[in-house]
């Protein structure tokens, strides 16, 4: 078995590891209503257990990332898969911290599933170590990515602890116009979520099914010396294609459910094939993650944050603000290094210039700004509570575009990361 083999078993072991500890803290904390134990040692058994299995976990983690970076002689922080698999551990990493610090099994049954979507996000790219293209060559390529990776881990358990406390003080039950208010935007986060699950959920069901459509488009070339030439470019699908690349020609398309052709073409501003394919993933995310959300919906028939707030009651929400802003505290100078201080520097060495306007430099500007006035508002103003906890939720949804949206979205610089 190569190193690289003995590697992806790891990947896998910390996979399962962690829907086993996310599995054990929902007993600790949902089951001890039903459990014959004193309530409290119910928790406090099952949470030791659970954390054991998690750390368990990390540590196949650490053997993935260590064991790949030895047997591919590169950092494994260079594509979409490996800085993705990376962010999964460094959110372990930060709960870890953050739990040893204040001792709080709940905090794993909002923090861990975080880790499983990412890890599970992560696997939807290909996987074969790729060889760094010369702007990735560098030193700064570990100091950068990893720090930043870190800082917005700390964000993700900010983000965890920030939405348990807004599932705890919310009354659910309450008609008034705030509370309607309130409700509607925990229900759309927590839909926010489950597209990214629905659209994990559609790509590893049509690549199970085999399923592939490939288009391709021609684009007229002028060398240095104004000859022209023709280019043609072919992108594959593995989701049926809604969206066809923007002046693209069919090559193959699988029939799915009686859909033999696209049902409509990409915009002339979306020009490329790579453009209309992420378009395309948008798509399936959405209409994915809806038809999940509302199979749960049609399951419970209530709201998903009407499900959640009873296992919340018992707990002291000042402690999940407490824990909220502790984390947030972490990462943001770990943030300010990684994500900007470090990222200048290699921008300077990789492309002469410390700032360029490229996406995701403007989104990971727009991420610090953020969580700056953030802590300005906690600090100087006195934002506590209801309002410090939905800043730490839409700020982690900030950091989800800036990983995500931007890749499947905008083209840059950075897109060699992207889908």
């Amino acid at each position: 078995m190569s190193l690289l083999d003995f590697s992806s078993d790891a990947f896998m072991v910390a996979f399962f590891l962690y829907c086993f500890a996310f599995m054990f803290y929902v007993i600790a904390i949902a089951g001890k209503k039903w459990s014959n134990r004193d309530p409290k040692m119910h928790e406090k058994r099952w949470g030791r257990i659970a954390f054991i299995v998690s750390t368990a976990g990390l540590v196949a983690h650490l053997t993935f990332f260590f064991t790949r970076w030895i047997g591919s002689k590169q950092i494994p922080t260079s594509n979409m898969y490996e800085f993705m698999t990376f962010l999964g551990m460094a959110i372990m990493i930060a709960y870890t911290i953050v739990y040893a610090m204040y001792r709080k099994p709940l905090l794993g049954m909002f923090a861990i599933p975080l880790t499983i979507i990412i890890v599970a996000y992560a696997s939807v790219f290909p996987q074969e170590v790729q060889p760094l293209i010369p702007a990735l060559n560098s030193v700064w390529l570990k100091v950068h990515v990893t720090t930043a990776a870190l800082g917005e881990a700390f964000f993700a358990v900010g983000f965890a602890a920030g939405l348990m406390y807004l599932l705890r003080v919310v009354n659910f039950t309450d008609k008034t116009k705030e509370a309607r208010r309130a409700q509607f935007w925990i229900e759309f986060t927590l839909y926010s979520i489950i597209v990214i699950v629905g659209f994990i959920v559609a790509v590893f069901g049509f690549r199970f099914a085999g399923y592939e459509a490939s288009f391709t488009e021609e684009k007229v070339h002028i060398d240095n010396k104004g000859q022209e030439s023709t280019i043609v470019d072919t992108v594959h699908y593995y989701l049926p294609p809604i969206v066809q690349p923007y002046n693209s020609q069919i090559v193959e398309v699988q029939t799915f459910l009686g859909m033999d052709k696209p049902l409509f073409e990409a915009p002339y501003w979306m020009n490329g094939v790579n453009a209309g394919r992420k378009l395309n993933t948008v798509v399936w995310s959405i209409i994915a993650g809806t038809l999940l959300y509302g199979a749960l919906r049609l399951l419970f028939r209530k709201r998903l944050g009407a499900v959640i707030h009873p296992v919340m009651e018992g707990i002291d929400p000042d402690d999940l603000d407490e824990i909220s802003y502790r984390a947030i505290a972490i990462g943001f100078p770990i943030f300010t290094l990684g994500g900007l201080i470090f990222a200048m520097i290699w921008a300077e060495i990789a492309w002469g210039r410390f700032w360029g306007w490229d996406p995701k430099e403007v989104w990971a500007l727009i991420t610090w700004l953020f969580y700056s006035a953030y802590l300005h508002f906690r600090l100087s103003r006195g934002w506590q509570g209801l309002r410090s906890s939905w800043l730490a939720v839409i700020g982690f949804v900030i950091v989800l575009f800036t990983l995500i949206g931007v890749n499947l979205i905008i083209a840059g610089l950075h897109s060699y990361s992207g889908v």
